[in-house]
C-alpha cells in the first residue's frame, strides 16, 4: 500500500503511482488584508473562550506527516516533542512543507504574538516525521508512526495522508489508536474531479456505507469562505464533517519549495506564511477543535468528543454526502462539552 501526503489541490498534476493522493502543490490564493485568516471565524474558533484555550494543555496533538520546521515562529514557541520514525531521531526539517503547514494550523501557539494561531490553543504538540524524501508514507511508515504517538501519550492524531487502498498493518494501527482511547483525524482526499475515490485511512475512521453515523473517528472534508464544499474535496458515505480547506493562512517551511508553497507578505510579523488549500488543512483544524473540546471535559470518550463536533456543526444534525454534518462550529461544540 502506498499513502501520500494529502497535499494541497491544484491544477498541475503530480507524479503517478499507486496510492497518489494529491492533485500537486499548493494552489496560491489572493486574498484581501482584511481577515487573513478567515478559517477562524468561519469555523468558530474565534468565538472560544480564553479559559477554553487555555485547559486544551492538558491534551497532546500528534501530527503525522512530513516533519515541520521547528524554527517557524507558531510551532517553536510550543516547544513540541519530536520524533523521526525513519531515522529514530528528535531532529529533523521539513523540506516538503506539508508536516509545517497541517502543524501550524492544529496547534499553533496562540500567546507568541506572531502569525495564525492554531485551532487547538494550548494544546501540547507531538510531530511524528514518518515520509520518504518523496513525501510518501509505506504502511510501515504510518503504523510505527501511529503506535508511537499513541504510547507517548497522544490522545489526537492527525492523518492528512491517505491512498485509495488499505491494508491488516493499517487497520490494525487504527485499531491500536482506538483501542487506546485516542481520537484518529483523516483528510478525505481531494480527487472529486478524478473519480472521487474512497480513501483510507479515513474511510475506517467513517467506514463506507454510514452515512455519518457511528465509526471510530472523523473523515474531514474541506469547505470554502462561503461554507460550501470545497469543488476538489472527496464526497461519500463515509465523510464525517467539514472545515475551512480552501485558501486558508498557514506557517510556511523555510525549506519547502517557493513554487509549492507560495509565501505571503504579512506585515511585521516573523516567520513565513502562505495561503493553500485541500483537505489536509482541514483535518488539523478539527484536530484542534477537538482539544479544546476535550480540554474543557476530561470526562468525554474520544467517540464523544467526535459526536460533540458532529452535532453542533452547521448542519445541525443533518448529514449529507457533501460535507457530512457541515462545518465545524468549534465555540458551540466547546459549549456544548461544558454542559455535557
Amino acid at each position: 500500500m502506498g499513502l501520500t501526503a494529502v497535499a494541497a489541490w491544484s491544477a498541475i498534476p503530480g507524479p503517478e503511482g499507486v496510492g497518489r493522493l494529491a492533485a500537486g502543490a499548493a494552489a496560491p490564493v489572493a486574498r484581501s488584508t482584511d481577515a487573513l485568516d478567515w478559517q477562524y471565524q468561519a469555523a468558530g474558533a474565534d468565538r472560544v473562550p480564553e479559559a477554553a484555550l487555555r485547559s486544551a494543555a492538558a491534551i497532546t496533538i500528534a501530527v503525522i506527516d512530513t516533519g515541520a520546521d521547528l524554527s517557524a515562529p507558531d510551532i517553536a514557541a510550543k516547544h513540541p516533542r519530536t520524533h523521526d520514525t525513519r531515522n529514530r531521531k528528535s531532529s529533523f526539517s521539513d523540506t516538503n512543507g506539508h508536516g509545517t503547514f497541517v502543524a501550524s494550523l492544529a496547534a499553533g501557539a496562540v500567546v507568541d504574538g506572531d502569525g495564525i494561531s492554531g485551532f487547538g490553543g494550548d494544546a501540547q504538540l507531538l510531530i511524528v516525521k514518518a515520509d520518504s524524501p518523496r513525501g510518501s508514507f509505506t504502511a510501515a511508515d504510518e503504523v510505527s508512526a501511529i503506535r508511537y504517538a499513541v504510547d507517548r501519550g497522544a490522545r489526537i492524531i492527525n492523518l492528512s495522508l491517505s491512498g485509495t487502498t488499505t491494508s491488516p498493518m493499517e487497520r490494525k494501527a487504527i485499531r491500536y489508536a482506538i483501542d487506546h482511547g485516542t481520537l484518529v483525524v483523516a483528510a478525505a482526499g481531494n480527487e472529486y474531479e478524478t473519480g472521487n475515490p474512497v480513501e483510507y485511512p479515513a474511510a475506517l475512521l467513517q467506514p463506507v456505507g454510514s452515512n455519518g453515523q457511528g465509526g471510530a473517528g472523523l473523515s474531514v472534508v474541506a469547505s470554502t469562505r462561503n461554507g460550501t464544499r470545497a469543488e476538489f474535496s472527496n464526497t461519500g458515505s463515509w465523510v464525517s464533517l467539514a472545515a475551512p480547506g480552501e485558501g486558508v493562512l498557514g506557517a510556511v517551511s523555510e525549506q519547502s519549495s517557493p513554487a509549492s508553497y507560495p509565501r505571503v507578505a504579512l506585515p511585521g510579523v516573523r516567520g513565513l506564511y502562505g495561503y493553500a488549500s485541500g483537505t489536509s488543512f482541514a483535518a488539523p483544524e478539527v484536530a484542534g477543535a477537538a482539544a479544546l473540546v476535550w480540554g474543557v471535559n476530561s470526562s468525554l470518550t474520544a467517540q464523544d468528543v467526535a459526536q460533540i463536533l458532529k452535532d453542533t456543526a452547521s448542519g445541525h444534525g443533518t448529514w449529507t454526502p457533501e460535507l457530512g454534518y457541515g462545518v465545524i462550529d468549534v465555540a458551540a461544540a466547546v459549549a456544548r462539552a461544558q454542559g455535557s
